[in-house]
């Protein structure tokens, strides 16, 4: 009798689990609206601008309306200015992304896997972390010349901190229980570190990973401001010289969507990486 109300009560429960369970095409419906729900506040914002501008509430002189910028925007891409500036950037990001993202990922690794390594390495790059970007300028300007080296290097270095420090980090934070349990099934260095260690550290190093990219951007900007002729950091200094802030906000705009997209395709390609999370963020 007793095995019976627990079966019972067991079925009731996973009954009740499948109901609250969403399905695929409601997982769907809610995916599309949270996409829209995301272009509401800068839709919002460009509309009251626009309206503020058009009934004479504001001047639009510094700030244009979304028209102009626009329309800015439009003639640079029919020019294929737009498509030129935007592929320098994204191949000198690229480019430096990769190069500090693998190094991070390995100073990393070994800083966050040995003692003795972290106590050679960590404290000259935790002071070097603290030196500003734009103090990088010229020295490699110096080295390197005025071309697409310099401007790589400047970018390698925005990435490479965040990668080192997330995935030293990763490393340290991991569970010692963890740990025991792998030595307690005797698991060899090799194995402990593919079913225990990356496992745990993946999450965190793909947030780092993020993180990198997104100054990989910021980076891009004080790089082309090195005597570069392409490039949407090219874009802000001619319009700041020629007194066009529609091209300035179009140039901000494209950066925005740049990286927005290249985000967006980081966090795709990684998240087979951490499927097997079971998060609250995946149930939300």
């Amino acid at each position: 009798m007793t095995g019976n109300a627990a079966s019972q009560a067991w079925s009731s429960h996973e009954g009740a689990a499948a109901l609250a369970a969403p399905t695929s095409a409601e997982k769907r419906r809610a995916f599309d609206w949270r996409i829209l729900l995301g272009f509401f506040l800068p839709i919002a914002v460009a509309v009251l601008w626009e309206g503020a501008v058009r009934l004479g509430l504001a001047q639009g002189r510094l700030v244009p309306p979304p028209s102009r910028i626009l329309a800015t925007l439009w003639g640079l891409a029919q020019s294929g200015e737009l498509w030129t500036h935007t592929w320098m950037t994204l191949w000198r990001v690229l480019v430096g992304f990769v190069i500090g993202a693998a190094a991070g990922i390995v100073l990393g690794a070994l800083s966050g896997s040995s003692k003795t390594i972290r106590q050679l390495l960590d404290p000259t790059l935790q002071a070097l972390r603290a030196i500003p970007s734009i103090a990088w300028v010229p020295l490699f300007i110096l080295w390197l010349g005025i071309f697409e080296a310099s401007k790589v290097a400047l970018i390698a270095v925005g990435v490479f901190f965040p990668v080192y420090l997330g995935i030293a980090g990763a490393i340290l934070s991991v569970d010692r229980k963890l740990v025991e349990v792998g030595h307690v099934f005797r698991l060899s260095r090799v194995q402990l570190a593919r079913r225990i260690l990356l496992p745990a550290v993946l999450p965190e190093a793909v947030i780092a990973l993020r993180s990198g990219l997104g100054l990989g951007f910021m980076f891009v900007v004080a790089a082309e401001f090195m005597g570069a002729s392409e490039g949407l950091g090219y874009l802000l200094v001619d319009g700041q010289q020629m007194g066009k802030p529609d091209q300035i906000l179009a140039a901000i705009i494209a950066f925005a969507l740049l990286g927005k997209i290249a985000d967006s395709l980081l966090v795709a390609g990684t998240k087979p990486l951490v499927r097997w999370q079971d998060t609250v963020r995946e149930r939300l």
